[in-house]
């Protein structure tokens, strides 16, 4: 049986029609640039998330850059983030004029790893005669910047108090987890909530994926919320007046229409992608397969939605091998991701070596994603499972 990695022409059959609808409306406005679309879609986003302000931006990315420029990180500044990620991470970081500087994560949720980031900024790093916290490169430290990796919350209570010991804000990448959520002192919360900004991608492979590009910022001030609609602007207010250079970063109304229409069924898909993670863990210890394999782990089993699942990653011993056998069967898997970002050829300048950051290291060599879609059939889950089987059994 053939298993895709992803289809979404399965889900397209769910929405087409309240796809249609609204972009039918949209196209009755011929407002396709900013306006009601965006508005509308900004203010369900934001209730969704439970944060207090929401921006649309052209893309995660694209959010992720006004948020830095927004909050004037740019030359002499540092932020500190996650070697094992989505390149855009650090590269944003680095197109601001800042350092990105690279912390290893857990091995267990291959998130940022609080118990190093502390041991970094307390030992690794120093004050300048005015109390601002240096990189070993000697720039100022400005953020930090957690990634919610494949849907699942760093446990960022550890995470903001380091940074409110340091004096640092913390910027969520929670591109990959809509709608999951956390809980700690301040009780359950979303992803993207919980910091001082976030932002969200909507690419079509997310949980929540538009007809193309689009993103998300979210933040608590009113003051940065205002900042970051200029920054999406060409740092305009009033038409052809420009406060600050910005950069065209505005969400597209149409594919805020497409989000829109299917936001209503988020929280369905994020079940479905729990259930299917747990078959396939029913699947791998009905054949014996944990003894070869490692499956994700949820940050807090007794939370539903502690990880939503937006890729499901095994580590695995062999995974080349295990990679081009499943291949070869027409199962659909990926490597996120097969080079840490400290080793990307183009942070050489920054001294990383290979060492610096074993466990992103190790998982960048072990780690496989397998489907893990909402409309995966449960016969092509026993379908994957037996063909992993049947390699390790050779």
């Amino acid at each position: 049986m053939r298993v895709p990695l992803l289809d979404l022409t399965r889900q397209h059959a769910l929405v087409k029609e309240a796809v249609a609808d609204r972009v039918a409306r949209l196209f009755d406005s011929q407002q396709f640039i900013l306006g009601a679309a965006v508005e509308e879609f900004e203010v369900a986003f934001r209730d969704l998330v439970g944060g207090h302000h929401a921006v649309g931006m052209s893309s995660g990315t694209d959010a992720q850059l006004a948020i830095l420029m927004a909050m004037r990180i740019g030359e002499g500044d540092a932020v500190v983030t996650s070697p094992y990620t989505f390149f855009a991470t650090a590269g944003c970081i680095h197109r601001v004029g800042a350092e990105p500087v690279f912390v290893d994560v857990e091995k267990d949720t291959l998130n940022l790893d609080p118990i190093k980031l502390g041991e970094f900024l307390e030992i690794r790093c120093r004050k300048d005669a005015e109390g601002n916290l240096l990189s070993p490169g000697g720039k100022k430290i400005r953020a930090i910047l957690p990634v919610h990796l494949f849907g699942a919350c760093c446990r960022m209570d550890e995470i903001r108090a380091i940074a409110g010991r340091f004096g640092l804000a913390v910027i969520e990448d929670a591109a990959q987890a809509v709608g999951a959520e956390y809980r700690g002192a301040e009780g359950l919360q979303k992803a993207g909530a919980i910091g001082e900004a976030s932002y969200f991608s909507f690419f079509p492979t997310k949980n929540l994926g538009g007809a193309g590009d689009g993103g998300m910022a979210v933040c608590r001030s009113e003051e940065l919320a205002a900042r970051l609609r200029l920054m999406r602007n060409h740092g305009m207010e009033q038409r052809y007046f420009h406060r600050e250079v910005g950069g065209n970063f505005r969400l597209d109304a149409l594919q805020a229409a497409v989000i829109h229409a299917k936001l209503p069924h988020l929280a369905a898909w994020n079940a479905a992608r729990r259930r299917n993670a747990a078959q396939y863990l029913e699947a791998f210890r009905s054949r014996n397969l944990l003894e070869f394999l490692t499956p994700p782990v949820a940050p807090a089993p007794d939370l539903e939605n502690s990880h939503i699942y937006h890729q499901y990653v095994i580590r695995c011993r062999d995974r080349d091998a295990l990679l081009a056998h499943l291949q070869a069967a027409g199962i659909g898997c990926a490597i996120y991701y097969p080079v840490p970002l400290h080793l990307q050829e183009c942070f050489a300048s920054l001294g990383y070596r290979k060492g610096d950051c074993p466990v992103a290291e190790s998982a960048a060599e072990d780690s496989l994603a397998l489907p893990i879609f909402p409309e995966l059939r449960p016969e092509e889950i026993e379908a994957v499972a037996d063909a992993i089987s049947g390699h390790f059994r050779k």
